[in-house]
């Protein structure tokens, strides 16, 4: 392992976002002094923000942007995306391949202010949805996303962009490591608004139900549709010690603990203590059938993988949505969600 030097400028893009905002937290926890978080939405929409950080508002789709980002910084963190959850990027596959934009300008920009190391946030959406079809899927290794068939948009952005990492680094030398995230979540993050991915949807609607007295909550597909979910703390976990290991990647960052839409349901039903009807939307964004994580590869380079159980995680979560939306109705929380216009975070 090489350990980042806290004495040296640290750059974390997207930092206004979920990822962003623990991965800034964290780095400041590590001592790391010197720290410049970056993001296209206004400071007072940042899910977290510090005073002692080096704060700046800047479009990372502008070659422009990304070259005063990275002025003299030695690692870089790239964690900005036009992204959401599975109503996001069904509905706006473009927007999301334009955030290719962003990594190859961070690339050139890291590049050119000699950037020692450059960590890139792909996505389990890189791989290839033919090996994605049954609920009951084959947890997906890292080889699994060739021959290239990722999901439309999202996914071959992702794909296109872990490339670009790889070839700057055999034409340029540029030590880069990419992670492919498997669904993270956790307090702190988008929760409704259209953005917000399973866990912290589901903790809404059964808080909605909770506060409006409904007896049933709708559910996306049929419920049988499988994933794995991984807890920011496993996330931001992972991420540092992929950045400070001797492995390029593309490395799976993710839970493998799979369940079904409705097991997750009702997790998080039994953390509220209610139980509720559910009402099936067959015709909304699903995704693929299923997806699961083989953290065989994380283990042998990283010595280590992802341990949070889904039950203790949503429980956090849970329990911070829900004082998020227990706020008087005209005292709005800055972080319930962000804005359409605003792409630039994790």
């Amino acid at each position: 392992m090489s350990r980042l030097d806290p004495d040296d400028l640290t750059l974390v893009t997207g930092a206004g976002g979920f990822i962003g905002g623990h991965l800034v937290a964290a780095l400041r926890r590590r001592g790391h002094g010197r720290l410049r978080a970056v993001d296209i939405k206004p400071l007072d929409q940042w899910f977290q923000r510090f005073d002692d950080v080096d704060n700046r508002v800047l479009d990372l789709r502008t070659k422009e942007a990304c070259y005063l980002a990275t002025s003299d910084a030695r690692y870089v963190f790239n964690l900005a995306a036009d992204m959401g959850g599975m109503g996001f990027i069904e509905l706006n596959k473009a927007l999301c391949m334009m955030t290719v934009l962003i990594n190859t300008h961070m690339l050139m920009g890291a590049r050119d202010a000699g950037v020692e190391r450059f960590f890139f946030s792909s996505s389990a959406c890189v791989y290839a949805s033919d090996k994605q079809t049954s609920a009951a899927v084959v947890p997906l290794r890292e080889e699994d996303a060739y021959p290239a068939l990722p999901e439309d948009g999202y996914g071959w952005e992702k794909l296109f962009s872990e490339r670009m990492c790889r070839h700057f680094s055999e034409d340029f030398g540029l030590k880069t490591r990419v992670a492919r995230y498997h669904n993270v979540y956790g307090p702190f993050g988008t929760y409704d608004g259209g953005r917000e991915k399973a866990p912290a949807a589901i903790c809404r609607k059964v808080i909605e139900a909770q506060l409006s007295g409904s007896p049933s909550i709708e559910i996306w597909g049929d419920g049988e549709q499988t994933r794995s979910f991984t807890y920011i703390d496993d996330c931001i976990e992972g991420t540092l010690r992929l950045m400070e290991s001797e492995f390029p990647g593309p490395l799976n960052i993710g839970s493998d603990q799979l369940v079904t839409v409705n097991q997750l349901v009702d997790i998080v039903e039994c953390i509220a203590g209610v139980k509720l009807a559910h009402r099936y939307k067959f015709d909304a964004p699903k995704g693929v059938r299923g997806r699961n994580s083989d953290n065989t590869l994380v283990r042998q380079s990283l010595g280590w993988s992802p341990s949070r159980r889904l039950e203790d995680g949503l429980r956090e979560t849970y329990t911070w949505v829900y004082a998020q939306m227990n706020q008087s109705q005209n005292e709005p929380s800055l972080t319930s969600g962000s804005k359409l216009e605003f792409a630039q975070s994790r």
